[in-house]
């Protein structure tokens, strides 16, 4: 697994989605949801992928919630190659650890999103910008 938390450049995507989601419990369940969705009707495997942005949203509904303010889900895939995941919340001061140097939050029921993340993404990491935002980023090599 590589260690990233520059942004990574791609050609232009070949498939998109992108949305607006309440940073709440529901919010987070509907961004799994579509993922599924869309995922499926672009004949991709949905599993990893479901439950990367289950994580990352549920990470930025209780860590980056700003009432007033939604996150932003974003899909894309590039060269029917890659696979990334986007999620964008509103409390960019609130950096996540690094990839590579997450650890497990002890014997809780929480704490270990960005665990099940490292293990199942080809490449994550985290973009600081624009102004009071950060995005969480995730991506999967497809089969071909």
């Amino acid at each position: 697994m590589t260690q990233e938390i520059t942004r990574t450049e791609h050609s232009a995507p070949t498939r998109q989605f992108t949305v607006l989601l309440s940073p709440t419990r529901r919010g987070a369940r509907l961004a799994r949801l579509l993922t599924t969705a869309h995922l499926g009707g672009w004949g991709l495997p949905t599993g990893p992928a479901a439950y990367i942005v289950a994580e990352l949203a549920a990470n930025a509904v209780l860590h980056g919630r700003v009432p007033g303010r939604d996150f932003r889900l974003r899909l894309s895939v590039h060269r029917d190659a890659v696979l990334r995941i986007e999620v964008t919340d509103a409390r960019g001061e609130r950096l996540p650890p690094s990839p590579g140097t997450v650890v497990a939050a002890g014997d809780g029921e929480s704490g270990h999103g960005l665990l099940i993340v490292e293990a199942l993404a080809d490449r994550w990491g985290i973009d600081v910008g624009p102004a009071s935002r950060k995005t969480v980023w995730a991506e999967l090599a497809l089969a071909r």
